[in-house]
């Protein structure tokens, strides 16, 4: 165990909290005009998946816990989980749907995936920034709609709801952002 800056914390670290494990799936750093800045954090406990919700001063002093973190390569999912292997021992890991989360729609057959295991399970899954989607299907371009900040709603291959740009139309591979589905751009390939 380590003794860290609540600030430091990122989402998929582990905290050691009255003696037991929390993996945090989200932390954002609060800076209120007035007062002490904090970090609010969401946190899953490990041993039975309680969510709980916690506020730091940035500079107070908590517990992370060591965990190994290692590029693995998404598999398949099926009913056991999801199962990603490790590249280098070609060991495989099967990943329970609560660990894997909302991340589980952008989840493809062979992507490289952070997974971070204590004492050899697997606890939370970091995926690549971005990736890349077909979009399946979207409103008609409107002629004459030119206003860059107009985005019209669509589906991807996946079945995320997002929103594009009005020149995207069905079949068009975009690239969104794994964290929120967000689009970035049209994909170049």
């Amino acid at each position: 165990m380590v003794k860290v800056i609540a600030s430091s914390l990122r989402k998929g670290n582990v905290v050691d909290k009255d003696g037991k494990l929390y993996v945090i799936l989200f932390a954002e750093n609060i800076h209120p005009g007035k007062g002490t800045p904090v970090t609010q954090l969401d946190m899953r406990r490990i041993g039975d998946g309680v969510k709980v919700s916690e506020r730091y001063r940035t500079t107070e002093q908590v517990e992370r816990a060591y965990v190994e973190e290692r590029e693995h390569t998404f598999l398949y999912a099926d009913g056991e989980g999801y199962h990603f292997m490790n590249p280098e021992t070609y060991d495989q890991v099967a990943v329970s749907e609560a660990v894997v989360g909302d991340a589980a729609p952008y989840l493809k057959e062979g992507m490289p995936v952070q997974v971070s295991q204590f004492n050899g399970i697997a606890i939370s899954l970091v995926l690549p920034q971005r990736a890349t989607f077909e979009v399946v299907e979207t409103e008609p371009t409107t002629k004459g709609q030119t206003a860059s900040s107009s985005y019209k709603p669509a589906v991807l291959s996946n079945g995320v709801r997002t929103t594009v740009p009005p020149h995207i139309a069905p079949g068009t591979r975009v690239v969104v952002m794994t964290a929120d589905g967000s689009y970035v751009e049209r994909a170049k390939d």
